[in-house]
């Protein structure tokens, strides 16, 4: 078994890791199902051919509680590559990917806006600058709340890390 992760990785506002196995992934997927059976006091999940959704069963709700999707897939080489990316619920990441777009949508406006009025040498618009960086902050803010729901979750996502690499360690013995 072999685990690949970056400094990049860690960063990202869905983090991920890659595992590289000799395990068949039909036999990869039979024993995570039994694995997750065996851990459901505490994880529950999804599992299919191909992905996994798995989560931390807990008390609390909150915005950035954690699912560990896992990937699986063939590589050239006839070895197992699982793909694993951390991130809220789908509705939470969503929403997030939402208030990216529409923050920089209105930056560039504003900044085009901006822009158009100094090249033509008219003072219609004088606001267009500071809306471009009250977007610019928006887009910080939002950034900042998602690294915040990490830290919160980062207990949990440890526990869906492990999760992940005891069903390949327990598989491999």
């Amino acid at each position: 078994m072999q685990i690949e992760e970056t400094v990049l990785d860690q960063i990202r506002s869905r983090p991920r890791f890659k595992i590289i196995t000799e395990i068949r992934r039909e036999e990869y997927t039979a024993f995570l199902k039994r694995f997750l059976t065996e851990k459901s006091h505490e994880f529950s999940g999804n599992i299919n051919n191909e992905t996994a959704v798995i989560t931390v069963k807990n008390n609390q709700n909150e915005y950035w509680k954690p699912n560990l999707s896992l990937r699986t897939e063939t590589d050239e080489e006839n070895k197992t590559v699982i793909r694993g990316v951390f991130g809220p619920s789908s509705a939470v990441w969503t929403f997030f990917m939402f208030l990216y777009f529409v923050f920089s949508i209105l930056w560039m406006v504003f900044i085009t806006v901006w822009f158009v009025e100094k090249q033509i040498k008219s003072n219609d618009f004088p606001w267009s600058l500071t809306l471009s960086f009250v977007m610019l902050s928006a887009m910080i803010v939002t950034y900042v709340a998602s690294r915040i729901g990490q830290k919160k979750a980062g207990n949990e996502m440890q526990k869906l890390r492990q999760f992940a690499e005891e069903s390949i360690k327990n598989f491999e013995q």
